[in-house]
């Protein structure tokens, strides 16, 4: 008779730039000492870069503007911190079904995946972060398309793609990810300008501009994309261990993975396109019907997202924020590993 396994299966979830704040710094002191031989090797690339180790960004006394967000500082926090947490989860009590990221999420998901690596995945991260360097792009906003309780709104949306129209007449705007019951805006200058006058004022909070953010996810990028392909080699990519849930939703499988598809969907058309994160998870939760999510850390900025993405599809009858903290107070479906009591469930 066979035995049926006890463990949970899980979507893990990667996050994004903005993970890292005030309240995470010594993330990697605090969690990474089962990787002392990775942050060697992490820093002495960093070193070679004359960029500051993750180590020393990480021991600061203080966190800094200046300092942690620029990106490429922010990526390598972040990918680092993500890393940390994925090969923390104790695989006798949860089986990772697949894996998904939001936005530089998607770097990290091929990272913990193989499909990058070793030190493959965080090259790829911290070029990826660092090009900005010479001069942000353009920039990012955050505007709501739900209510506050959580529900999609429909009008909402409708009105936010009718004032990114009227930006496209003075500049160029996109819509940059699909966050849940939010959209990010990727601009240049003159459309965001626009767009943070123009925009009703919502929750006394938005629109509101994201730090040291770059239009990615859009074609104002796609110098960024020429830049990748020369700096990132195709021999770095493997096949994943695990499925992967891109930014298109679209899954890579562990046997069927085109190589050369796989390199070109992330060098150009995840820099250059529209990253449906909604649809991501949407997708993981849907074709894998995991027991838990499992979001990364650092950080749990991203677990509202998903709960609203949740509240979409009415999963686990969630329709409302209500519902979702309810659900979460109970039996949590969504399980980060940024918040310490969520955190002893999966390590």
């Amino acid at each position: 008779m066979s035995q049926v396994s006890s463990r949970k299966t899980a979507l893990v979830v990667c996050p994004g730039r903005g993970s890292y704040g005030r309240n995470e710094l010594g993330y990697l002191r605090r969690y990474g000492q089962d990787l002392t031989g990775f942050w060697s090797e992490v820093d002495a690339f960093r070193k070679q870069k004359k960029q500051p180790t993750v180590t020393e960004l990480d021991n600061q006394s203080e966190f800094s503007l200046s300092l942690h967000v620029p990106g490429e500082n922010a990526a390598a926090l972040i990918y680092c911190a993500s890393y940390t947490d994925f090969f923390s989860i104790d695989r006798e009590k949860i089986e990772v079904v697949a894996v998904t990221g939001n936005s530089m999420g998607w770097y990290t998901a091929l990272g913990v995946t193989q499909s990058l690596p070793g030190m493959a995945g965080f090259e790829v991260a911290n070029t990826m972060g660092s090009m900005m360097q010479g001069g942000i792009i353009g920039g990012q906003l955050i505007y709501p398309i739900a209510d506050e309780n959580w529900v999609p709104q429909a009008d909402m949306k409708k009105n936010l793609e009718g004032f990114i129209a009227e930006a496209n007449q003075l500049g160029e705007a996109y819509v940059s990810i699909y966050f849940g019951g939010y959209v990010v805006v990727g601009a240049d200058d003159k459309a965001m300008s626009f767009l943070m006058k123009a925009l009703p004022k919502v929750q006394d909070r938005f629109p509101m501009k994201l730090p040291g953010h770059a239009a990615f996810h859009t074609p104002l990028l796609r110098q960024t994309s020429e830049k990748a392909f020369a700096a990132l080699k195709p021999s770095l990519f493997h096949k994943p261990n695990l499925p992967l849930v891109d930014g298109r939703g679209s899954i890579w499988q562990p046997y069927s993975t085109d190589l050369e598809a796989l390199y070109d969907y992330t060098l150009h058309h995840q820099v250059t396109q529209t990253y449906d994160f909604s649809k991501a998870v949407t997708v993981g939760l849907k074709e894998f019907a995991p027991d838990v999510v499992i979001l990364l850390g650092p950080g749990d900025a991203t677990g509202g997202a998903l709960g609203q993405i949740m509240i979409e599809n009415k999963w686990l009858g969630c329709q409302s924020k209500q519902d979702f903290i309810a659900r979460q107070s109970q039996q949590p479906f969504v399980l980060s590993m940024g918040r310490e009591e969520q955190r002893s469930v999966v390590v």
